[in-house]
């Protein structure tokens, strides 16, 4: 078997074959906002929230699941909503932290091969077919964002929201970011490309990289609470709106 035969997948042809036809492009768009319209009819009256990214391979004996399950509990004590990636490891914490303290805990899972399962602490979920419309979703309905140690998939969503925050593509929203050890040379990096000029030096200022969760919260508290007033939408009967 020849090497390329190896590294492609199966239906990589598809993608080989240039632009698909109108009514297939069609179909995809209309899956698309239909898992739009899901997202924001079952997410709408679920904030405000605080999303905590992090990884799915952490058990409930390691540090990082122990912090994330206290962030959970110390950001229902705020009145805020926990929300989370929906699935195992600090997802799986920070909504159990919530749930157990009798606060709100929401997740927007993902369908994938190995068919990540939503786990049991959660008050509401929803479930979507494509990456880009679960990291919208969880970024819509936050004030604030928790960046637990993690792999591709939460690098990808920091700095996805790093940059919406440092574009003014959302308003400033605080960005923590948990675990000094783990992000250290992550971190290291970020101070290069501040000295290199690819970034401004003020942005580092958009992000806090801390290991005390008590730190964590009030810079969340006092940021939330110095910018932001927080309404409570209205169901409307005739939409079918339900808490």
């Amino acid at each position: 078997m020849a090497l390329s035969e190896k590294i492609i997948p199966s239906k990589a042809h598809i993608y080989l074959e240039g632009p698909r036809s109108r009514s297939s492009e069609l179909r995809f768009a209309w899956r698309v906002f239909n898992q739009f319209i899901k997202g924001f009819r079952t997410l709408h009256f679920i904030g405000p929230c605080i999303t905590v990214f992090g990884s799915a391979r952490f058990n409930e004996e390691h540090p990082y699941y122990k912090a994330a399950r206290e962030f959970g509990k110390r950001i229902s004590d705020l009145g805020l909503t926990v929300m989370t990636g929906g699935g195992p490891g600090v997802m799986e914490a920070a909504n159990r932290g919530a749930f157990e303290n009798g606060g709100r805990s929401v997740g927007c899972n993902v369908h994938l091969p190995f068919e990540q399962k939503p786990n049991r602490y959660m008050d509401k979920w929803i479930t979507f077919d494509h990456f880009f419309v679960r990291k919208v979703m969880l970024v819509k309905y936050s004030y604030a964002f928790i960046i637990m140690p993690g792999g591709f998939g939460t690098m990808d969503e920091f700095f996805e929201t790093l940059t919406l925050v440092q574009t003014h593509t959302i308003t400033q929203f605080p960005i923590v970011m948990f675990g000094k050890e783990h992000h250290q040379y992550l971190w290291e990096y970020i101070e290069h490309m501040a000295q290199e000029g690819t970034i401004n030096r003020q942005d580092l200022s958009l992000v806090l990289l801390t290991d005390d969760i008590d730190e964590a919260i009030s810079h969340i508290r006092t940021y939330i609470k110095d910018n932001y007033k927080l309404k409570r939408k209205k169901r409307r009967w005739w939409l079918f709106e339900k808490r």
